[in-house]
């Protein structure tokens, strides 16, 4: 799996989880899920996101390489 699909897998997981909580436990909770969402709406124009980094740092690959065509 791939830093891109970690984020989003982790996105969606984060949002679902704060949701869940929101409704059943505190509706503090749907804070957590507005920071999700702010989080990945400045990654889109910033190109950056502090769960990338950590990605990168605990050694994901960051993209698809076709090694199929070295020899």
């Amino acid at each position: 799996m791939y830093q891109e699909e970690f984020l989003r897998m982790f996105a969606g997981i984060a949002v679902l989880a704060g949701l869940t909580l929101g409704y059943w436990v505190s509706s503090w909770y749907f804070l957590f899920v507005a920071f999700v969402g702010l989080n990945l709406l400045q990654s889109a124009f910033t190109h950056w996101c502090p769960a990338m980094y950590i990605l990168d740092k605990c050694g994901v690959h960051s993209c698809r390489c076709d090694n199929s065509k070295e020899q």
